[in-house]
């Protein structure tokens, strides 16, 4: 029987069996320290000279960083052991595969190296952390939108239309002639969805053609996207609070002990993403970072946070205005002119939308955003055209308000952008196993 090392506990005493891979090795002539990991944790693993025959101590000795073996030996309780509390007495190795030399040591390696050789970096103990973490987040939110009631409805990642136009749009031939595009959202499909089911998300990997090198953005990312049938933005704003608050819960149970001591992540602020979370309207969030900026005494960053009621949040805005709070925020009422053409106005003020944007504190900005998505045929119709859109490229969409048309909201996660924040990760590509921006394709 092949025992895992993540429950390796559970054999203190016993003999076990563990396949994998040498992660390292160090020694003398008088003992042997191989640490092994299999893919589900790291454990040390001991041999002594005279533990056994010396043929098997000559040949631990010899063996070299990412071989494949089958180690054999006793489990035993050490907390002076490094990864998990336990040591392995090794009665018995198998080579399996011999490693040529590694190219990715213990020496300092530039990122384009690292990224480079990401086939092989993924092996690394940070690495092998960060995407157990996002497997976490992935599970804690299927979790939690599964147990709420919403149903998992596949969105399609060809899309006959670019409905917020081509500029970030991966444009691809179809048959006959005609152009298709890779999705950029599921959501317009997720609203058909929960016109049939209630309650519905989408999951999946969505594509955006911006010629963007910062360190937030990707071309391929992962988004899940829920949305409701008769639910408003205050629903929906009740919805994100709850839903970030048990993700955060959820990696904070799994794997609070291992961001401290492999990724040094100060867990202070993930500690502190609890309800209620702050709901700022946007014309008092523009207040805010205008006073940021008249008492900024930086003149670099006085001038990255001016702004005026109108615009976008850049990332300064964001960084500085998240500051002023000790977890995210929600900020909500956005400008209709920098929002997409299906999402609500406010009722009284056609100039704002029902729209909201969940900002990571930290430096980390913008994680969720959604809102309310109009309801209204003639409405939407309108805005549409004032988007200079074709409505034909929308009549299955329209339909959606002509047949039984009810207050609808929703919104998107990022999972890429979660990781990063919740990991305390300079930059996004190291939160996807295999990374897609504008200079990488490979591997």
């Amino acid at each position: 029987m092949t025992h895992r090392i993540s429950q390796i506990a559970e054999y203190t005493g016993q003999e076990v069996e563990l396949k994998g891979w040498v992660f390292n090795r160090r020694g003398s002539n008088k003992v042997q320290f191989l640490h092994l990991r299999d893919g589900s944790g790291f454990i040390q693993c001991v041999l002594g000279a005279n533990d056994g025959p010396d043929e098997l101590f000559a040949n631990v000795k010899k063996l070299s960083q990412e071989s494949s073996v089958v180690v054999r030996g006793t489990v035993k309780a050490e907390a002076r052991a490094p990864y998990c509390g336990h040591e392995l007495s090794i009665t018995d190795v198998e080579l399996v595969g011999d490693a040529k030399e590694y190219p990715i040591s213990k020496k300092a390696h530039g990122d384009g190296f690292l990224m480079d050789n990401r086939h092989l970096w993924l092996r690394s103990r940070k690495q092998n952390l960060i995407l157990r973490v996002r497997a976490t987040i992935i599970k804690a939110v299927r979790d939690y939108l599964d147990d709420a009631g919403f149903l998992l409805v596949d969105s399609p990642i060809f899309t006959p239309n670019a409905c917020e136009g081509t500029s970030t749009l991966f444009e691809t031939d179809w048959f006959d002639d005609r152009k298709a595009y890779l999705s950029q959202s599921g959501q317009l499909y997720q609203e058909a969805a929960a016109m049939a089911f209630g309650k519905s998300y989408c999951f999946g990997p969505t594509f955006r053609a911006e010629k963007s090198k910062t360190r937030r953005h990707l071309n391929e990312f992962w988004m899940v996207e829920p949305e409701a049938a008769y639910m408003d933005l205050d629903g929906d704003m009740d919805l994100m609070e709850d839903f970030m608050v048990h993700v955060v819960e959820c990696v904070l149970e799994k794997h609070a002990e291992e961001l401290e001591s492999v990724l040094e992540r100060d867990l202070s602020a993930l500690k502190r993403v609890k309800k209620p979370l702050q709901r700022i309207h946007y014309d008092d969030a523009v207040k805010m970072i205008q006073d940021l900026e008249s008492k900024c005494e930086d003149p670099d960053l006085k001038e990255l946070l001016k702004i005026e009621w109108g615009a976008d949040f850049g990332s300064p805005h964001e960084t500085e205005l998240t500051k002023l709070f000790d977890r995210p925020i929600m900020v909500y009422g956005f400008p209709s002119q920098i929002k997409a053409f299906y999402m609500k106005k406010w009722p009284g003020r056609p100039e704002v939308s029902k729209s909201v944007d969940m900002l990571a504190p930290e430096g980390y900005g913008e994680i969720i955003g959604g809102g309310e998505r109009e309801e209204n045929l003639e409405m939407l119709l309108s805005e549409i055209k004032r988007h200079e859109l074709d409505p034909k490229d929308f009549e299955w969409y329209l339909d959606l308000r002509r047949y039984g048309s009810v207050p609808h909201a929703g919104f998107g996660l990022g999972i890429e952008r979660a990781v990063a924040w919740i990991c305390g990760l300079n930059h996004v590509r190291e939160t996807i196993p295999f990374a897609r921006t504008l200079d990488r394709l490979t591997p």
